[in-house]
């Protein structure tokens, strides 16, 4: 997916309430920027991803946790 159609995926997850989709395409988002060696942004995504897991009590929120703790972005929790 290209950027321009994430952009608009989100926007439509968003405009639903999609919890699922936001923490699927945030994660998206977060995979594709860290690809592109550009961490902090990948973070800054990443952090939607996983504060949409937690407030939906998703599985997701431990490995996204995780991936935030690796980079410093956030303390490790248990779940």
């Amino acid at each position: 997916m290209n950027s321009a159609e994430l952009e608009r995926a989100l926007l439509k997850a968003h405009a639903a309430t999609d919890t699922t989709a936001l923490i699927r395409l945030y994660t998206l988002a977060g995979d594709q920027a860290e690809v592109a060696g550009e961490i902090d942004r990948a973070c800054f995504y990443l952090t939607h991803a996983f504060v949409f897991a937690l407030e939906a009590g998703a599985a997701e929120a431990d490995p996204l946790n995780a991936r935030l703790a690796e980079r410093g972005r956030a303390k490790r929790l248990t779940f």
